[in-house]
């Protein structure tokens, strides 16, 4: 089936980052490393080949952050997802994870990296890929639902749980273990994809309401908005994407008009689960 996949994009600074440590990738497109992009990405796009879209939120010190986010939204925009999108995506995540320990240990750096938070659409399914805490939602119309899993430790009550899992961290130490997942797409599916400079500021239940209420558009600027109201403390990357399954061509539609109700078929809406 052929699909248009609008997309709507946005990564801002914040109210109290010195620096926007986040990056995407929307259509082959990133954030460049000295650019606050803070103006919205709005195209489309299809799915007659795989199409990747993610969120990456730096981590360690200030510039250590952004340019860990950048090596991952780099390597992202050049990676080749024909053949196996699911070994593809686990592969990503290794030639990332690398790159980054590599850059790290050349600076003498510490302590740097990033989540990653993927979706990748092929013509016939959507595959979710995400490693730490940055979060992916899919939207039915009414309800909103998490459908990534966070990568966290346990830590003490009203505490932000700690990363478990992250790209930069040397095979020395951990062997990373992305979570990945195919499922089906539909005809009107939304789903979002964020970083927790909009999920610490502005509660699901409030960003459900938005996009309930508003176009894709004017839910980006709308939860923006609502983010820097509530404080703004962390940069706030988000990726909203609407599918819209594309019409055949008139004279294909002409051709099946006598189709009869059995060879008509029915695709099910399918959201990936929480777990494998």
């Amino acid at each position: 089936m052929r699909y248009e996949i609008q997309y709507f994009c946005i990564s801002h600074q914040g109210n109290r980052r010195p620096n926007n440590q986040d990056n995407f990738i929307c259509n082959n497109l990133f954030k460049p490393i000295d650019n606050t992009f803070a103006e919205p990405l709005i195209g489309k796009t299809n799915n007659d080949m795989p199409r990747l879209f993610g969120v990456f939120d730096g981590l360690g010190g200030e510039a250590c952050g952004e340019i860990a986010s950048y090596i991952a939204a780099e390597t992202a925009s050049q990676f080749d997802l024909s053949g196996d999108i699911h070994s593809r995506l686990y592969d990503f995540c290794i030639v990332a994870n690398d790159r980054i320990c590599q850059y790290s240990e050349e600076n003498a750096v510490g302590t740097m990296g990033t989540t990653a938070a993927m979706l990748a659409f092929s013509p016939d399914d959507i595959y979710l890929c995400n490693i730490g805490d940055t979060k992916i939602f899919s939207f039915s119309g009414k309800s909103l639902e998490q459908i990534s899993v966070d990568h966290v430790v346990t830590s003490a009550y009203g505490m932000k749980p700690p990363l478990s899992q992250d790209l930069g961290i040397p095979p020395t130490e951990m062997i990373i273990d992305p979570y990945i997942v195919k499922g089906r797409y539909n005809d009107g599916d939304i789903y979002l994809i964020c970083s927790d400079g909009l999920t610490d500021m502005v509660d699901v239940g409030e960003i459900q309401r938005v996009l309930r209420k508003n176009k894709p558009a004017q839910a980006l600027d709308a939860l923006l908005e609502k983010a820097l109201q509530s404080g703004g403390k962390d940069n706030i990357t988000m990726i909203i994407l609407k599918l819209k399954r594309r019409k055949a061509p008139f004279w294909k539609r002409k051709a099946y008009a006598g189709a009869s109700e059995e060879d008509s078929t029915t695709e099910e809406i399918m959201i990936p689960e929480g777990t494998e």
